[in-house]
């Protein structure tokens, strides 16, 4: 069982038996957190550029999802994104930190 998208049961028709049901709000919830991990895993793994773009906006459509179900806008989404870039950064420079008790002697 997996969330799957608004449109999807009436593209299913190809003849083949299918059943869908509407998640209540916690299922929904929690559905919604595993598509996130899934689909943040098709974007890690995309072969090429034009994969990941697609992935990405898949990971997109589902962060805004969990925003709306939580009650957060897109907007919102995006000032908690610029505050946390003024205060910490961003992943620009490329930096990695290296864990000194891992470290290889």
């Amino acid at each position: 069982m997996k969330l799957v998208r608004d449109r999807i049961p009436e593209l299913a028709g190809n003849g083949q038996p299918t059943a869908f049901h509407q998640a209540d709000p916690a299922e929904y919830a929690r559905l919604l957190r595993d598509k996130l991990l899934e689909e943040a895993h098709e974007a890690a793994s995309a072969p090429d550029p034009a994969e990941l773009l697609e992935e990405l906006g898949d990971v997109l459509q589902v962060l805004y999802a969990l925003a709306s179900q939580a009650g957060y806008s897109p907007a919102e989404i995006e000032c908690a994104r610029a505050r946390k870039a003024r205060t910490r950064g961003a992943f620009t420079r490329r930096v990695v930190w290296h864990d000194p008790s891992r470290e290889d002697t």
